[in-house]
This record gives C-alpha cells, sequence and structure tokens, in this order.
C-alpha cells in the first residue's frame, strides 16, 4: 500500500521562479476563483478499499441468507411430501384392503343378492315401494332376536323352562 509522505519544509517557500500565485480565494486573471487552495474532498485509496469490502461483505450476507431461506424453503417442501407420502401410503393400505374385502365370495354373494342373482335355494323379493314397515314382533325383527330385552324376567323364563308354559 502506498503512503502519503508529509511534505518537507522546502515544498511550501515561495518559488521565485515562477509568477506569484494569489492568494486564498483570490481570483485568477480571467475572473475565475483558484481551486488549488480548497482542500481535496474525493475518493482516496484507503476509502476505496473500504467501500469495496463493505461492498463484499453486503454481497456475501445478502447470499448467505438467500441460501438460508432456500434451505428453509427446501425443508418445507420435504415436510410436506412427507406428508403427502404418508396420506397416500394410508390410501393405499385401504384401497389393499378394500380389494380384498370385495374378492371374497361372501361380499360377492351378497351383492349378487342385490341384483337378483341369489343361490339356487333363495327365493329372490323385494319390497313395494310404498309398503308399510314391518311391526315390531315380526319374525327377524331386533326384539325377537336372541339376547334382545323383554318385559318377562329372568324368573317367569326359568319357571317357564322348567314347568313349561303357563296358560
Amino acid at each position: 500500500m502506498f503512503r502519503r509522505l508529509l511534505p518537507t519544509p522546502t515544498d511550501d517557500a515561495p518559488d521565485d521562479t515562477g509568477p506569484s500565485s494569489p492568494a486564498d480565494g483570490a481570483a485568477l486573471p480571467g475572473g475565475e476563483p483558484d481551486l488549488a487552495a480548497l482542500p481535496i474532498v474525493g475518493l482516496t485509496r484507503r476509502r476505496m478499499a473500504i467501500l469495496l469490502g463493505v461492498a463484499v461483505v453486503a454481497w456475501v450476507v445478502i447470499l448467505f441468507a438467500r441460501q438460508v431461506t432456500d434451505a428453509a424453503a427446501a425443508t418445507g417442501r420435504a415436510e410436506a411430501m412427507v406428508a403427502a407420502n404418508q396420506a397416500r401410503q394410508a390410501e393405499v393400505a385401504g384401497l389393499e384392503h378394500e380389494l380384498e374385502v370385495i374378492q371374497e365370495p361372501a361380499f360377492i354373494a351378497q351383492q349378487a343378492r342385490g341384483y337378483g342373482l341369489g343361490g339356487t335355494h333363495e327365493v329372490p323379493f323385494s319390497l313395494a315401494p310404498g309398503a308399510s314397515p314391518l311391526p315390531s314382533d315380526a319374525p327377524g325383527s331386533a326384539s325377537v332376536r336372541l339376547g334382545a330385552p323383554t318385559s318377562v324376567s329372568p324368573l317367569e323364563r326359568w319357571l317357564t323352562l322348567l314347568f313349561g308354559p303357563s296358560d
């Protein structure tokens, strides 16, 4: 790096050989002020190096922030893909189970009954569209099934079983 050398005392001495320079701020013969006396405010090598260093540091920080943002976005996308894959795996497992169920002969027979294609000993039937509901004590209804609650006490059931119905 270059250093500025301090001027020697002889550098400031007036030069007797050339024309005399006007005083600070004095006008030159053309009516213009002398700019040589003004201090130089500009970009020195040190200031340029500092500005260049600041620009490089800012550029590196911006690139690093961009990389961090991209990495965070990629992590978010990866987590979303993992969640989507787990949901699809559950869906595929459900569909595989459904495929197993619908391939069983019992399910096929049940669906065939819906189309009137039952077994050889089955009589196909259907209810009329305006048919009334079955009574609560109809055969096969929930009120007469095994284990259905009734109004008969357990003691009366035992007595009926041992001694027969009481008519």
